[in-house]
């Protein structure tokens, strides 16, 4: 799918309704869907709880808290873009100790040229990590099929009496012959011998 295809969930954590209206017009559909706004910590904590979303936009200060921890919890232990907001003569400051989860920091009052560009970063970021789960989730897959393998290799051994390396060849060859994957049959010796 072509980046120009692709729809972002975003989170929008502000309690200041100028910048939710700006926001708004900016996070239109088809591009943006859905939209969530939350004007404080606890909704948005709940809207995380219930869906994961793309893009986490907050709008530092909120009325109860500065959101910088939201937003770390959230680049932390979760896949989406993270930009926050902060009033401009705190932007270093809160850049220093934000940058290393991956957190973008735009200093206000912030130009819609400003808020398009940070818009269009958080999708190269988001894409990137997305990149990384399909990988992440490859290398998962591929060591539950090396663990199947082994646990049908030792039940081989255990029940067959042979030894590891004409398993694992009985193993191999099977699969080739029947053209299935190792894993396939690697779970029909583990129900054979299990059931």
């Amino acid at each position: 799918m072509r980046l120009k295809e692709r729809v972002y969930s975003v989170l929008v954590v502000s309690s200041s309704e100028k910048l939710n209206t700006a926001l708004a017009a900016l996070l239109e559909k088809p591009r943006f869907s859905p939209v969530v706004f939350a004007e404080d910590l606890s909704t948005a904590k709940r809207c995380l709880a219930d869906r994961a979303y793309d893009f986490l936009l907050v709008n530092s200060p909120l009325k109860e808290d500065s959101g910088i921890r939201l937003a770390v919890d959230t680049a932390s232990e979760s896949a989406a873009a993270v930009l926050l907001l902060v009033p401009g003569e705190f932007t270093a400051d809160i850049h220093n100790k934000t940058a290393e989860y991956g957190i973008f920091t735009l200093g206000k009052p912030v130009a819609k040229p400003a808020l398009l560009t940070a818009l269009s970063f958080l999708e190269s970021m988001r894409e990137r990590l997305r990149k990384s789960e399909k990988k992440a989730l490859s290398i998962e897959e591929k060591m539950q099929e090396i663990r199947l393998v082994n646990r049908a290799k030792w039940l081989l051994i255990a029940e067959e009496g042979m030894d590891e390396e004409t398993a694992h060849h009985a193993i191999e060859r099977e699969a080739m012959d029947r053209c299935v994957p190792k894993k396939t049959v690697a779970e029909e010796i583990i129900r054979r011998y299990r059931s």
